[in-house]
C-alpha cells in the first residue's frame, strides 16, 4: 500500500496468536498464528516485501497498479444507471444515503479489546470485516465466533474477507471461503479483496456474486479495487471501495463524472495515515467525494494501518454520522 520498505509490527498482544494486516495499493491482507520473532525474521529475510514484514506481498504475476487518478475528461458518456434488483436494495450494512454517512472497520486483529472499542460505539460502525487468518481460517474458532455474535448483537454487519488476486483466484476456492464464513461465522455477506475492475474480469466477479447471494440470505457484498472501476462493477457489489490509501494521495485523487449516476451508500473509502489535525478535513472531502462508508485512522500505511483501531475513533464515530 504505497511503500516498499519492510516495517516490522511490534503488536501489544502478545499472546500465541497475533494478527497483522497487510495491503498492496489495493487490497487487505492479514496472515495471523505468526509468532512476532518469526515476522522479525522475515523483515530480514524479505526486502522486497510492499507493505509490512509480516505479510505475504502481492505476487510478481499482479497486473502493475492502475493510476490512482483515473481520467475523466476523455472518459466516455457513462452508461444509465443500471436497473438495482431486489437483490441489491438497501441491505443491512448499505444504509447511508442522503447526506447520511457510517463507519466501518477493518477488524484485522485477534485481540477482544479493539473489538470492544469498535462494538461498543455509539454511533456503532455498520460494517465489521471479519478475517480470521487471510480467510475464515482451517476450522471454526470460538474466539470469532463469540465477537461476531456481540457485533451483530449491537446492529452490526459482519463480513467475511475473501482475497480474489486480482481475478486470478479459482473461483471455487472462494466459494468454499464463502460457504465457510457463513456455516462458522453467521456473516451477512462477504468483502472480495483484491479485486480487479477491469471489463475483462467482469464475468468472473458475478459469477461470485451468484453464488455469494445464492449462499448468503439477503448477503452484502463489498468489492475492493481500491480505485475507480469500470462502471458496470457496480453493478456486482452492494459497495465499491473506491479509495485506499494515504491521506496524502486522498489529497490529489479525482472522481469521475459517473460516479454521480450512484448513491452515495455505494462508495467507500478509506484514508490511513490521516493525522488528527487533518481528520476533518478528511471527512469533508469524503462527502465531497460521495463516499457513504467512511474509514479514516491515524496509523501509518508504511506499518499495519488495520492492526488497531484510530486513535481518534470515538470523534470518527461521532463525527462521520452526524447527519444520520
Amino acid at each position: 500500500m504505497g511503500n516498499d520498505s519492510p516495517v516490522d509490527i511490534v503488536s501489544q498482544n502478545m499472546a500465541v496468536r497475533e494478527v497483522t494486516a497487510a495491503a498492496d495499493r489495493r487490497g487487505f491482507r492479514v496472515l495471523a498464528k505468526i509468532p512476532v520473532i518469526l515476522r522479525m525474521a522475515a523483515a530480514c529475510l524479505l526486502p522486497g516485501v510492499t507493505v509490512c514484514a509480516c505479510a505475504a506481498s502481492v505476487p510478481s504475476t499482479s497486473p502493475p497498479s492502475r493510476p490512482r487518478t483515473p481520467a475523466v475528461s476523455h472518459a466516455p458518456s457513462p452508461p444509465p444507471k443500471p436497473a438495482r434488483s431486489p437483490a441489491l436494495s438497501r441491505p443491512p450494512g448499505s444504509e447511508a444515503a442522503g447526506g447520511c454517512q457510517r463507519t466501518f472497520v477493518p477488524a484485522f486483529f485477534y485481540d477482544s479489546g479493539p473489538w470492544a472499542q469498535a462494538i461498543d460505539t455509539r454511533p456503532a460502525p455498520a460494517v465489521l470485516f471479519l478475517n480470521v487468518n487471510s480467510g475464515p481460517g482451517t476450522a471454526p474458532d470460538s474466539h470469532f465466533q463469540v465477537l461476531v455474535r456481540q457485533a451483530q448483537a449491537a446492529g452490526i454487519t459482519v463480513l467475511g474477507y475473501s482475497s480474489t488476486e486480482y481475478g486470478r483466484r479459482p473461483i471455487r476456492s472462494v466459494e468454499t471461503e464463502v460457504r465457510q464464513y457463513r456455516q462458522w461465522y453467521g456473516v451477512s455477506g462477504i468483502f472480495l479483496d483484491l479485486t480487479q475492475g477491469t471489463p475483462g474480469e467482469l464475468s468472473y466477479y458475478r459469477e461470485l456474486a451468484r453464488y455469494i447471494r445464492a449462499t448468503v440470505p439477503n448477503a452484502v457484498i463489498w468489492l475492493n479495487p481500491g480505485t475507480y472501476p469500470d462502471p458496470t462493477f457496480m453493478s456486482v457489489a452492494n459497495v465499491v471501495m473506491v479509495f485506499e490509501g494515504s491521506y496524502a494521495q486522498y489529497l490529489s485523487d479525482q472522481v469521475p463524472g459517473w460516479v454521480s449516476h450512484y448513491r452515495p451508500d455505494q462508495f467507500a473509502h478509506v484514508i490511513y495515515a490521516t493525522p488528527r489535525s487533518d481528520f476533518a478535513s478528511a471527512v469533508s472531502l469524503s462527502r465531497a467525494r460521495r463516499a457513504g462508508f467512511l474509514y479514516a485512522t491515524d496509523l501509518p500505511g508504511t506499518g499495519n494501518p488495520y492492526g488497531a483501531m484510530p486513535s481518534y475513533w470515538a470523534q470518527e464515530a461521532a463525527t462521520v454520522a452526524e447527519k444520520c
